[in-house]
């Protein structure tokens, strides 16, 4: 029998609760177990203002239950606080074989589905076995080809090729372990798994459209947690400000300019205004796919006229532009080739007007005009976020030094999501990132190309590149850190030249915390998980690590 190592968590601190009415399998009652005392209460601004009771976490439909992650979980996590490795979570351990073609698995022996069963390597092939026969469910937009169990506690992934920094995908949500016992036999493509069971620590308890509450397992492997029952609650970027000052709300995932004036200065002991680096950025995405902007000299000409700095000060986040490369000075510093290190693209009118000359594209009455064909591009963005301000600076400078109009097309969350997955877009604006080098460019890999009109998992922009392919195939092989480093400055330059897309911010957590009811949370000086309310494993560590403040 395996040993198995206990949950390590940081010690830190948390909230509470309100009472609140709940639907079980269509029925409404009152429950009475949550009170203010032993609940934490999520102010979710990030999410609507309505939520679907939808728990098939891999199923096509884009409006899905809120945070999910705490009930579903991957086989490892990612360590922010530690250069974003990746570790085991429910996996005990995972050993590539000397060729790095051959991950062996081992799982805890101690993880229990909410239902009793165990979890068993029976679940774990399953699980991974999911998006290798049902590409359509490919959300974590994997690269292993084959999945073997090799007895009860061990499972063997396979690669084509060498694959030592493919690790990431494990750690993904869109990869986590479900019960076969309950999934095998369901239609995965119309389920909507209402009632669902996962080896999180919360199962579901109410479930109403504003707001759903979770219920503490008292069996959960990784531990007892402090608070009986985690309340989330549809709010908006502005409600929840003074949901958080008036003490409603605990924990909220909300950027809130002037934050230290309108809220940490309330309270300094208690009102805590967080910036956790994700290692990625907000960025401009090109669609390689089609005209304009297969031209990688338009592409250039645009990049090259990006008011990085305007945005980030209507942001009031001044120092936080993103470099050329998509790599976070603050955590990849090492990694990124000197002559990008700390540097910032500013507008270059000159170069800018070079390149859109270069690409053949002539302006006429503001629209690009090449081959008798004519072009007025588009930008889509969420419009949830209140992007419309920060589209605008950009295309008012892409007027400005381009003579370019560039029309605005702002989208819910859920329809732009389509829009960027199907091809549905000229520029658009959406997160890059990952764990480690490879996993901050690996989406560029052709292989995960497909179509317009058919939804990718990962590169929205089609880029199709054989050197692109070549350097992310040969990172996939390496298995030391020198050769990894020169594949990483190989990345870096042709994100830089050929302009697949253009970073515009660096991307944080932001994390909003009134502690009345809970303490002890962690800071960005001194982590072992992000305390960010949706990053799966890292929410449960900090979870686990909070405790009540009387």
């Amino acid at each position: 029998m395996r040993t198995h190592r206990p949950l390590v968590v940081v010690a830190v601190a948390a909230s509470a609760v309100l009472a609140v009415t709940g639907c079980t399998a269509g029925t409404t009652t009152t429950q009475t177990g949550s009170t203010r005392a032993n609940t934490i209460i999520f102010g979710k601004s990030d999410g609507g203002t309505t939520y679907v009771r939808n728990y098939n976490v891999l199923g096509p439909a884009t409006e899905k239950a809120p945070n999910a992650e705490l009930i579903y979980e991957p086989l490892a996590r990612i360590d922010y606080s530690n250069g974003a490795v990746v570790e085991p979570w429910l996996a005990e351990e995972m050993t590539f074989d000397a060729a790095g073609t051959t991950l062996t698995i081992d799982i805890r022996d101690d993880v229990t589905f909410s239902d009793g069963e165990p979890l068993t390597a029976d679940d774990v092939a399953y699980s991974l076995s999911l998006p290798l026969d049902k590409p359509e469910l490919n959300l974590a937009g994997v690269t292993y080809t084959g999945v073997d169990k090799v007895d009860d506690d061990t499972v063997d992934v396979t690669f084509d090729s060498p694959s030592f920094a493919a690790l990431n995908q494990f750690a993904s949500s869109s990869l986590p372990m479900v019960p076969e016992h309950i999934w095998k036999e369901q239609d995965l493509a119309t389920w909507t798994n209402p009632d669902p069971v996962g080896t999180g620590p919360f199962t579901l308890d109410a479930f109403a459209a504003q707001q759903v509450t979770l219920k503490a397992r008292e069996d959960y492997w990784g531990g007892t947690l402090p608070m009986a029952y985690m309340k989330i609650l549809a709010t908006s970027g502005e409600t929840v400000k003074a949901q958080l000052l008036r003490g409603d709300v605990d924990w909220a995932p909300a950027g809130w300019p002037n934050a230290e004036e309108e809220f940490v200065a309330k309270d300094p002991a208690k009102n805590l205004y967080q910036l956790y680096a994700t290692g990625g950025a907000y960025s401009m995405m090109y669609n390689t796919a089609q005209a304009p902007f297969d031209d990688v000299d338009l592409r250039r000409a645009f990049a090259l006229s990006i008011p990085r700095s305007d945005i980030t000060a209507t942001l009031n986040r001044p120092g936080t532009e993103a470099g050329p490369t998509g790599l976070v000075d603050q955590i990849y510093s090492d990694w990124i080739a000197p002559e990008y290190r700390g540097v910032v693209q500013e507008v270059d009118a000159d170069a800018a007007t070079a390149a859109l000359a270069a690409s053949g594209y002539e302006v006429v009455d503001g629209a690009l005009v090449k081959d008798g064909k004519s072009y007025t591009p588009r930008i889509s963005f969420n419009q949830d976020f209140g992007w419309n301000a920060y589209a605008d600076i950009m295309i008012n400078s892409w007027k400005k030094v381009l003579g370019v109009t560039v029309a605005p097309a702002g989208a819910p969350g859920a329809t732009l999501y389509d829009q960027q997955k199907t091809g549905d877009f000229d520029l658009t604006i959406a997160t890059t990132g990952g764990a480690g080098v490879y996993g901050v460019y690996g989406f560029l890999d052709s292989r995960y190309v497909e179509p317009l009109g058919t939804a990718a998992a990962t590169n929205i922009g089609r880029w199709d590149d054989p050197e692109t392919d070549a350097i992310l195939t040969q990172m996939t092989e390496a298995s030391d850190e020198a050769t990894m480093k020169d594949l990483g400055m190989q990345m870096q330059r042709i994100v830089v030249d050929e302009v697949p897309f253009s970073p515009l911010y660096n991307s944080y957590w932001f994390v909003d915390v009134n502690a009345t009811n809970w303490t002890g949370w962690p800071t960005p000086d001194d982590f072992d998980a992000v305390p960010f309310p949706s990053l799966g494993p890292d929410t449960i560590r900090t979870l686990l690590s909070l405790k009540p403040a009387s």
